[in-house]
């Protein structure tokens, strides 16, 4: 992002509007629990403006995030879990690669043919590529979708070989309940969609590795955010 104009108009730092989205994105925190934690490094904003720097911004930086991280990995787990948005029924598509890192995500009303299709669309545009192999559950969407699309490419669906992909979905579930459940289609794939990009940047499996190791992949994941966000650029 050359353009570092994308803070013209408010009255609070890059720094300040990055490291609000920051910790919106990266913990399970509320709009009021991100108000009091600036408050408590002297920085008074309201709840209500931390919201609209998060909707506007988010986006913003995971856009960038994706477009310098290139594909991910070429074996694919994909899963569908249920949601409720407003008292209706709702499927959260997502699919994540061999180490674990979250591919992409989308929020559909079905679980059909059309449905599944449609994410195999979005996963084939986004990564640019196809997959050497394809890893789901049972769902019969799966393998009508997969024929058309990507008929030459493995599929699997022997039992439990999928559980890295189900497991992924109970960082969103403890998000759902802080937020006490997304109030509509649209707000659920816009912070889900940045939730996953955040998670696979500061993710590393700390108990895999040594201190010195984290401390280096960590500055590596502060960087990458801070050059997303613009925030080196406004020095």
């Amino acid at each position: 992002m050359k353009n570092s104009n994308i803070y013209a108009g408010y009255r609070y730092s890059a720094q300040i509007i990055s490291h609000a989205v920051w910790l919106y994105h990266r913990f399970t925190l509320s709009f009021r629990d991100i108000e009091e934690l600036l408050a408590a490094r002297g920085v008074v904003v309201s709840y209500e403006t931390i919201r609209q720097w998060c909707k506007k911004y988010g986006s913003i930086y995971c856009n960038q995030i994706k477009k310098s991280r290139g594909q991910l990995g070429d074996t694919w787990y994909l899963d569908e879990v249920f949601i409720k948005i407003n008292g209706v029924l709702h499927y959260l598509w997502r699919a994540v690669d061999q180490d674990g890192d979250e591919i992409d995500i989308l929020v559909q009303k079905r679980k059909d043919k059309s449905a599944a299709m449609r994410f195999f669309k979005r996963l084939l545009k986004g990564q640019g590529a196809m997959p050497l192999k394809i890893v789901t559950d049972k769902l019969a969407s799966y393998s009508v979708a997969k024929k058309e699309l990507m008929p030459s490419i493995e599929h699997s669906t022997v039992q439990y070989e999928n559980n890295g992909c189900e497991l992924s979905h109970q960082p969103t579930r403890q998000q759902e309940r802080q937020m006490r459940k997304f109030k509509s289609q649209g707000q659920a794939q816009r912070f889900l969609s940045c939730h996953g990009v955040v998670n696979n940047l500061f993710r590393f499996g700390r108990h895999l590795m040594q201190a010195k190791h984290y401390r280096e992949f960590r500055d590596r994941a502060f960087f990458e955010w801070n050059r997303a966000s613009c925030v080196q650029n406004l020095d």
